[in-house]
């Protein structure tokens, strides 16, 4: 089965064929820095990592860009309210970016072009927009004239006439127009600005995207992603002005991941369910929140609630404990070994890794993936349980790994990006979380063995109940007690 997508523009899924065989260009729309990242930003950051991720994965060679905005209105706002320089502001929080998305196990794109690094691109776009009669200025703005573009509203399904009859002018503008949109807004006093044919200004938001995935992909490439809420009128405008420069649609498939809600509710800083990466994980580890948002499909919408969150720890630890217990027997890090054994071996291929792949294969269907890795750890886990029940075969060959366990952590690290931390320092970031004392629980698994073995059962029980209200869950195998954190 080949790699089908739902294109935006389209309304359908269609076969994922690249203009250039063997290559992919593909451009995501980045964050306006001005803030700490929410977990609407988690959730296309995670997506398109993926979708980065599984193209590699069939041998794609991806050129992927995904761009900052580092100059808007926003971050203007910014600056006035903290008495500072725009400059600082964006600094702090690009800085402040990298450091959620690396917590969030994000793939570095190939580049990751800053808005005010392009201003000359953008001027020239909009020189030939004038030059053609689809742009005009006014008054030291310039805006793009909506109506000379024929199929404006395409992407989105919008109806100029409709469109109209809610558009405004706001004060100060001078539009031809109410549709019409700025390609280049003059400056005001104290305003950043860069000089232009029609005196001091900055672009407007949509022009910075068309410059730049020009820029680094050419008039035409692959993918474009980002969020629903970019479709109008971000994506619009943008194929307005690239389509309007080139005379060729600037993008083949249009991916558009969906909208979080918080308790059934959209997110929203008025109503106070406002959540950044930062607050989620304070309280829980970032491949939690990485596989939660992974568990839905992403073009659909996510409600997002601390018991969705559990749910998805619960799965996670059970991912983390078959690989301790490998890990255990084979030494640290010996599954990342046995990734690239299986690789140089060409042994990836299995009925799992199979199903794996036609589920990422129908529009990157993560949370079909994870059903079918599921599957594979109670199979694996009832595998090894057989061979923990005989001591002998225990003892002489620890435990037997064969390739199906590499191959689960392969899907999982490689392509879903989760697994990417050692199982023991895992389960100590979770000890450390709930502010476990070990020596504490060490000392309460003693008294209850020694309480086992003198068949004095209620002070067992005593001993394990003490140990569930600290969060800790006791295991009974051949080889003794383990624990784990719930």
């Amino acid at each position: 089965m080949s790699l089908r997508v739902f294109n935006t523009s389209t309304g359908q899924k269609e076969e994922f064929i690249p203009l250039r065989e063997g290559h992919v260009g593909m451009y995501v729309c980045g964050v306006t820095v001005y803030d700490y990242c929410h977990i609407g930003h988690a959730r296309a950051a995670i997506v398109f990592d993926t979708v980065y991720r599984y193209l590699q994965h069939l041998g794609y060679e991806v050129n992927d860009v995904c761009n900052f905005t580092d100059i808007d209105d926003k971050i203007i706002k910014r600056a006035n309210e903290e008495n500072i320089g725009w400059q600082e502001v964006t600094e702090k929080y690009i800085q402040a970016f990298y450091e959620d998305m690396g917590q969030l196990n994000i793939t570095p794109p190939t580049t990751e072009p800053k808005a005010t690094d392009h201003i000359d691109g953008m001027l020239d776009m909009v020189s030939s927009l004038i030059e053609q009669g689809k742009a005009y200025e006014a008054e030291g703005d310039v805006y793009f004239s909506v109506r000379n573009f024929a199929e404006y509203g395409k992407l989105s399904g919008h109806n100029l006439d409709d469109l109209k009859a809610g558009a405004r002018v706001e004060p100060g503008e001078h539009k031809r127009d109410p549709l019409d949109f700025a390609l280049w807004k003059k400056s005001k006093p104290g305003e950043p600005s860069w000089d232009s044919p029609w005196g001091p200004g900055r672009p407007g938001w949509h022009i910075e995207c068309s410059a730049m995935s020009r820029h680094f992909l050419g008039t035409q490439f692959d993918i474009h992603g980002g969020g629903k809420d970019l479709v109008f009128p971000h994506h619009e405008n943008e194929i307005a002005q690239s389509q309007g420069c080139s005379g060729t649609p600037p993008v083949k498939y249009w991916l558009h991941n969906g909208f979080v809600n918080i308790n059934e509710e959209k997110m929203s800083k008025s109503l106070g369910n406002f959540f950044t990466i930062r607050d989620i994980l304070e309280r829980y580890h970032p491949e939690v929140l990485r596989l939660f948002l992974l568990s839905h499909h992403y073009r659909g919408p996510i409600d997002f609630a601390d018991q969705y969150l559990e749910d998805a720890k619960k799965m996670l630890n059970r991912f983390y404990e078959l690989f301790d217990k490998v890990n255990s027997a084979l030494g640290t890090s010996s599954l990342d070994i046995y990734i690239q054994q299986i690789i140089d071996n060409n042994k990836l291929a299995s009925d799992f890794v199979t199903r794996f792949e036609q589920a990422m294969n129908d529009d990157f269907n993560t949370a079909l993936a994870l059903a079918h890795m599921n599957e594979e750890l109670t199979r694996l886990n009832k595998e090894i349980t057989e061979m923990y029940s005989d001591p002998i075969k225990v003892n002489n060959e620890l435990v037997l790994i064969d390739d199906d366990v590499a191959r689960l952590y392969y899907c999982g690290k490689k392509i879903l990006g989760i697994f990417h931390s050692d199982p023991h320092i895992y389960k100590l970031w979770n000890i450390d979380h709930l502010n476990l004392d070990t020596e504490n629980v060490e000392a309460l698994i003693k008294q209850r063995k020694a309480a086992r073995e003198a068949k004095d059962w209620a002070k067992a029980d005593e001993c394990r109940d003490a140990l569930t209200a600290l969060g800790v869950v006791l295991e009974d195998t051949a080889q003794g007690t383990v624990w784990k954190v719930k």
